[in-house]
């Protein structure tokens, strides 16, 4: 069947429904049924009309999260005990990007077309290894550097280190302080 303009197709299909030849859309080619009202019948409830189905073709995106790892990295130079963030986390994200064809509303297809990423940064934690020496020698009461070698100050010795008496030797005199071994160094 051949229609001259596409806006003759409903008159086309009207024409046909009511057993009329395309091209004769006002011409009935065969006598009209008594079923089929003429102009001195009453109206009768009308035919519903079948439409073309609707298809629509529409561009749909959805982005989601990608969470940030956590790294933890030792490190000597800081002293034990000692934690801090070094740098701070990024979440990443991911879009999708979908064309989605419908009939009459009803899904048809759903097709990925572009995907996009951008990638999260790790955060980072350091923790200090460093161990801490003492500063005082557990020899004496009160604080005698650890050191080569300590003398008292003002005295005759020569370091590197020097320490104000006195002071108490509760251990080992190391550095020779208590010169009259009355357990009192640098007096």
């Amino acid at each position: 069947m051949h229609i001259p303009h596409k806006g003759m197709w409903i008159a086309a299909f009207l024409a046909v429904a009511a057993g009329c030849a395309v091209g004769d859309v006002g011409a009935p080619s065969k006598p009209v049924p008594s079923s089929v009202p003429t102009s001195n019948s009453p109206s009768p409830t009308p035919t519903p009309v079948l439409l073309a189905p609707v298809m629509r073709h529409t561009i749909e995106s959805s982005t989601a999260e990608i969470p940030f790892r956590q790294e933890t990295r030792q490190d000597s130079s800081v002293d034990e005990g000692t934690k801090y963030v070094a740098r701070e986390g990024i979440p990443g994200s991911r879009t999708r990007v979908y064309e989605v064809v419908t009939r009459d509303g009803t899904l048809i297809e759903r097709r990925l077309v572009a995907e996009f990423a951008t990638e999260p940064t790790a955060e980072v934690t350091v923790i200090g290894t460093r161990q801490s020496r003492p500063t005082c020698d557990p020899n004496y009461s009160g604080c005698v550097p650890i050191a080569s070698d300590v003398d008292c100050q003002g005295g005759r010795g020569n370091g590197p280190a020097y320490v104000r008496g006195p002071v108490r030797v509760v251990g080992s005199d190391i550095y020779g302080l208590d010169g009259d071994n009355d357990g009192i160094g640098c007096e």
